[in-house]
């Protein structure tokens, strides 16, 4: 008898361990897209919530339907166990248990199901993960609670706090997890005790905030978070906080804020006021009960929209991403703070912020970092601490670190020599280093931490080097009884140095001799130099008066040796290696024309990447679109129209490799002496062969000047400029920004309320023949009305919704010059409807009619086939 229940037994685990491999293997082969590097993806889920939910009962397995109350089952209800998983009703969601770093740690969590990119948006056991997959459960408690139960102990982990009983549980469409009471109320939800992800739906308060990851593959949450400012309730900011489960508004440090709320948009991001996709809901601002959420709104009818998230990264930048379903990556659209080295104790005590965004700390030198298994998963938070013996000395040395900024440190200052400030700080284990400006003789000696530590330059008041306190070599807990072993080694050493560094030095020299032969045999076929960053660094006087910043980088004013002026670019994120950096930078070099500024050198030495260009002694357009700066004439305008226009139309149709310069704004238009109009920062985004047509993937460009294409995930073509190029002509015509700060709630009148965001209105100006309302009042009647005309039609032309219906630049340019008529175009619908209030709904889908072409002499909606067909062609 014992024989065949052993029998029976083997054949039952056989039966079901085979209905496992069998699922398993259906179901990975239906998910092309599975990611092995994550182990909860290798055991793939063979449950789903739109058909059953997987329940266990303490008298076996059985499977229940998802609409199961609690109260006809057994006392508690195992909802998800080991590697199983519930989708939401569309399948964009799937909550299960996942390990971020290889299966070491389990955590249940939700994530994105119908992407191939692992991205998980809510974690519920952060702070206590468990070890075994196959022990990890989700169940229903007999007092109607979720919780993370380890099966092996019956630990519970977590659970939620609803003081109502739940008798069911779903996973919603929008990734928010609920329970429900028996009469169908919500007695608890994910979206109320959010992680580091804001979906749309979801709503922040002072209390329900955004936490951070510690690191990359940690979820337990950081001392960063996103949150209502508990001290105003009328705006967001981010903080860091010296304990991460505060709440005490006294324990919190503010390190970005968006301002406060003007009813209209937050004061700090006027760019929330072009909501494409996006609809932003503030209720009872500046009180207590404030909430602020936002939601999505589809372009055209039946189009689902783009999957969006912000999320607050582990680095402490507030990211906002969308995502790209044919090039199938998270686009990054906008972050805060822009400068990673403006985040909080990013790198900890004595960890200096070098701006890199891949890696952004380092230990200085006689430093080493405090926890180096956190720094390698980007955890630096813990910062560093000296090398050797940590015990401070009397014959301690001082290491110069540079112009660099720091916070949260007592400051000392005396009168006294450099060494009257060392001999101070000495004697003192709390003094950590200190600045000496030898012109006046002052000291500043430094005691306590040393956070916030980067470089800076001509922008802020610190012009004195720092000098941090370290251990003086070879001084710290050596014995003489070791002296004569050190001496023999230290000469024994020398003469194997001296060997390796007289074959190295020799090495060296071919290398560099082989390099200088290959710069010149590389780019001998232009007028590009290649220059050391020693040079540049001494042209621009330790890149010491900046010009401004960009997409790609800051821009430093120079002088070479032959005292002529130029502006060198230092590039922040160059992708490829030196070879990928050099061709792009060859194929630059080769586009020369009258309106584009020109490349004059280049330096990839090591890790840096620096371009030089030609310096533009009026600087860009940007500069004279303020009120108070000295305002263009309308001839001036009118030759940079035209000039911007000609060398945008070069990028596009002549160059051999067509380039889409993917960032037109005033910015990027340069003005030289007699102010002619110079395009810059071309070709520093991806190089596109002629069958550019859909393939471009990395989103570039600028809130108020990136066409709709950009926003709603289709691919980019030339006519994305096109829109770019339309938005600065409105702000050239009316000598303002298109997005300036909002009128105060009540005031201003309903005029002003409109016009505080310019392209919407400034386009049924032009259009009802009102240009003179649009044009700069500072030019009075000192402009031709002809010409102000045509360049306001084309201007709103350029900013159709349909990528089809817009011009190109080629036919920009002749309609500028008056060899093409211009007629009256439609209302850009996607703005107009920003002014309204209308829903985005059908717009899109309703302004991009095509009428067959019947007057080639002129540009119109009916001419917009003909004038795209170039374009279209070369796409195939």
């Amino acid at each position: 008898m014992d024989k065949m229940h052993f029998a029976i037994k083997f054949l039952l685990i056989c039966f079901f361990s085979s209905y496992i491999i069998a699922s398993e293997s259906v179901i990975n082969q239906s998910d092309p897209h599975a990611n092995s590097t994550n182990f909860f993806k290798k055991v793939q889920n063979f449950t789903d919530s739109s058909v059953k939910l997987e329940s266990f009962s303490k008298k076996g397995e059985i499977f229940a339907d998802s609409s199961r109350k609690l109260e006809s089952l057994e006392k508690f209800q195992v909802i998800l166990r080991g590697n199983a998983t519930i989708s939401s009703e569309n399948k964009t969601f799937k909550v299960g248990f996942f390990a971020p770093n290889d299966a070491l740690s389990w955590y249940l969590g939700i994530w994105y199901a119908s992407i191939p990119i692992p991205t998980y948006v809510w974690v519920a056991n952060r702070e206590k993960p468990l070890k075994n997959l196959w022990s990890a459960a989700a169940e229903i408690t007999d007092d109607g609670k979720l919780a993370v139960v380890d099966q092996d102990s019956r630990n519970i982990v977590w659970e939620t706090n609803n003081v109502e009983k739940a008798s069911d549980f779903r996973l919603l469409e929008q990734g928010d997890l609920v329970l429900l009471s028996s009469d169908g109320r919500i007695v608890w939800r994910s979206f109320d005790f959010p992680t580091d992800t804001w979906l749309p739906g979801m709503n922040l308060t002072a209390e329900q905030r955004l936490t951070a990851w510690r690191s990359s593959v940690d979820p337990a949450p950081s001392r960063y978070s996103l949150r209502l400012n508990p001290l105003t309730y009328g705006e967001i900011a981010l903080f860091y906080s010296n304990d991460s489960d505060s709440v005490d508004a006294s324990n919190l440090y503010t390190y970005w804020t968006t301002g406060n709320w003007s009813g209209n948009a937050f004061a700090g991001v006027p760019q929330m006021t072009i909501p494409y996709i996006y609809r932003f809901e503030f209720l009872d601002p500046f009180t207590p009960t404030a909430t602020f959420g936002y939601t999505e709104v589809p372009l055209e009818s039946g189009i689902k929209p783009q999957l969006t998230r912000f999320i607050l990264d582990h680095m402490g930048q507030l990211k906002q991403f969308t995502w790209s379903q044919q090039s199938e990556v998270w686009n990054s659209f906008w972050s805060q703070p822009d400068n990673i080295c403006r985040v909080y104790a990013l790198c900890g005590n004595l960890g200096l912020c070098n701006g890199n965004p891949l890696s952004p700390c380092q230990c200085l030198n006689g430093f080493r970092p405090v926890n180096s298994v956190s720094w390698s998963k980007d955890d630096f938070s813990e910062g560093c601490l000296r090398e050797g013996d940590a015990t401070c000395r009397e014959n301690d040395k001082f290491e110069e670190v540079g112009v660099v900024s720091h916070e949260r440190t007592m400051v000392v200052l005396f009168s006294g020599s450099r060494s009257e400030c060392e001999s101070a700080c000495l004697k003192n284990c709390s003094c950590v280093g200190l600045y000496h400006n030898s012109i006046n003789n002052i000291c500043k000696n430094l005691y306590g931490s040393l956070l916030n530590l980067r470089n800076i330059t001509s922008d802020s008041t610190i012009k004195d080097n720092l000098y941090v306190r370290v251990e003086t070599i070879g001084a710290a807990g050596k014995k003489k009884n070791k002296k004569t072993t050190v001496l023999i080694g230290m000469i024994c050493g020398i003469l194997v140095i001296l060997s390796i560094g007289t074959v190295n030095l020799y090495l060296r020299r071919r290398k560099i001799m082989r390099r200088k032969g290959e710069d010149v045999s590389g780019f001998q076929v232009t007028n590009l130099r290649v220059f050391s960053y020693k040079e540049l660094h001494a042209a621009t006087r330790g890149f010491s008066v900046k010009l401004g910043h960009g997409g790609f980088g800051a821009v430093f004013q120079g002088a070479l040796s032959d005292s002529s002026a130029v502006a060198v670019k230092r590039l922040e994120r160059p992708g490829g290696g030196e070879k990928e950096f050099r061709a792009e930078v060859c194929t630059i070099g080769n586009i020369q024309h009258v309106n584009l500024v020109r490349l004059r050198g280049f330096c990839s030495e090591n890790s840096h990447r620096l371009l030089v260009y030609d310096y533009m002694p009026n600087g860009p357009l940007s500069t004279y679109l303020k009120h108070g700066n000295q305002s263009l004439s309308w001839d001036i305008r009118f030759r940079i129209a035209v000039g911007t226009a000609r060398g945008i139309a070069y990028l596009h149709e002549e160059c051999r490799n067509c380039i889409i310069h993917c960032d037109i704004k005033p910015e990027n238009i340069l003005l030289e002496e007699d102010f002619s109009a110079k395009v810059s920062d071309f070709g520093l985004a991806k190089l596109i062969g002629r069958d550019f047509s859909r393939v471009l993937a990395t989103m570039r460009g600028t809130w108020g000047y990136v066409a709709p294409e950009w926003i709603s995930g289709v691919a980019i073509t030339s006519k994305a400029d096109v829109y770019s190029y339309g938005m600065t002509l409105l702000e050239l015509i009316g000598g303002r920004r298109n997005v300036e700060g909002p009128p105060s709630p009540g005031g201003g009148g309903e005029r002003e309320k409109e016009k505080w965001f310019f392209p919407p209105w400034a386009a049924r100006q032009i259009i009802e023949g009102n240009v003179a309302a649009v044009v700069d009042h500072r030019l009075g009647d000192m402009y031709n009305e002809v010409e102000a005309a045509r360049v306001g039609l084309i201007a709103v032309w350029c900013i159709q919704d349909d990528e089809s219906t817009r011009p190109t630049m080629g036919m920009v340019v002749k309609m500028l010059e008056g060899v093409v008529e211009v007629t009256v175009p439609p209302p850009p619908k996607l703005l107009q409807a920003l002014v309204s209030g209308e829903s985005f709904q059908g717009v899109a889908a309703d302004s991009g009619r095509r009428v067959p072409q019947e007057d080639a002499g002129s540009f119109d909606a009916k001419a917009s086939i003909s004038v795209d067909s170039k374009d279209s062609k070369s796409s195939q």
